[in-house]
């Protein structure tokens, strides 16, 4: 195997883009996958660019990562490539190799390609992993190149498998399902309970571990409920990590609570998941956009918050013009305002 030596090179944008909000000295980590983390990490990258951890799931078995991960036992790049892009400077080299990563090809008309529907991030994620021989080296690596504010890490060196129970709207038996991307539409089917990771000895990475440990924040949510935001409180080590950490926690809810993954959830019921898998979790902070909560749901809402010790803070957060999609810098006012109390 070949390896890269020397010390990660280091890349300088030249256009800085000034802050809408006041950076922090916080050292925060983010727990998710997909979107929602994107999301994320676009807000906190404002306002803790200089401390920021974002720690992804390993699980999901669709598309692109999905290939690559049966085919070369790996772990599954996509939510990583989606972490870094996210976490890419807002300068002509940042947009560049955010648009590079995100890039999926397509063969010409009338052509199956093996490369169709890959993206470009994942297969050089996977190469640096095939050179350095460490999924945490590789991202670090590729953090570099992007020069992205901040680090991704996977939530363990082990590739994962998310299994359930989908209980039909029709009465029928409950059916346990073993694929992430089934689950993320199995709320159409039913309601899902029992939500497991595999294999059950699986130990976190370390360094997401420490993040958690040193962190003055940690955040989880917004995003999938149970394949992106509760796989973190499945894996026993990093489940501790996040119970035990002397960091402050907060939950950024999603602006959609009823999606295919959790079809007739309240936001009282997404709060109430994450007690029930997690018991021992504390969380200090709440944010909710008004819109995503409906005024007969407050009550519920405010009572589920409580019972984890949480305080609501309702704060608009979504786009004008995409009201299913998070705007960065009104999450990093809200963030902001949370994290100075």
């Amino acid at each position: 195997m070949t390896q890269m030596t020397g010390p990660l090179p280091t890349f300088t944008s030249t256009q800085p883009v000034a802050p809408p909000v006041s950076r922090s000295s916080f050292r925060v980590t983010a727990l998710g996958g997909g979107h929602g983390l994107s999301a994320t990490l676009k807000a906190l990258r404002i306002v803790a660019a200089e401390h920021l951890t974002a720690v992804c799931t390993v699980a999901d078995d669709g598309g692109s990562s999905g290939r690559l991960r049966q085919d070369m036992d790996v772990l599954p790049p996509g939510d990583l490539r989606m972490a870094l892009t996210a976490l890419c400077d807002d300068t002509d080299w940042g947009r560049t190799w955010a648009d590079v990563m995100q890039h999926r090809f397509t063969s010409k008309e009338g052509v199956t390609g093996t490369l169709d529907d890959h993206a470009m991030g994942n297969l050089l994620i996977v190469a640096l992993w095939e050179l350095l021989g460490d999924p945490v080296d590789g991202l670090r690596w590729a953090g570099a190149l992007l020069g992205a504010r901040g680090q991704v890490l996977p939530m363990s060196r082990t590739p994962l498998t998310l299994s359930g129970l989908v209980h039909p709207n029709d009465g029928q038996p409950p059916l346990r399902v073993t694929s992430q991307a089934e689950l993320a539409r199995a709320g159409n089917r039913g309601a899902l309970t029992d939500v497991r990771l595999h294999p059950e000895e699986a130990e976190p990475s370390v360094e997401a571990v420490t993040a958690i440990e040193l962190s003055d924040w940690v955040v989880l949510g917004p995003g999938s409920w149970y394949t992106s935001v509760l796989p973190h409180l499945l894996l026993p080590g990093l489940r501790s990590a996040v119970e035990e950490t002397e960091a402050k926690r907060c939950v950024a809810m999603n602006l959609k609570p009823d999606t295919e993954e959790t079809f007739g959830m309240s936001p009282a019921d997404h709060l109430d998941a994450l007690a029930r898998y997690a018991p021992g979790l504390h969380i200090d902070a709440v944010i909710a956009d008004p819109r995503s909560v409906a005024e007969s749901e407050r009550e519920d809402f405010q009572a589920a918050a409580a019972r984890l010790g949480a305080t609501i803070t309702y704060a608009k957060v979504r786009r004008e013009s995409q009201p299913d999609v998070h705007d960065p810098l009104r999450l990093a006012i809200a963030f902001s305002e949370v994290f100075h109390g």
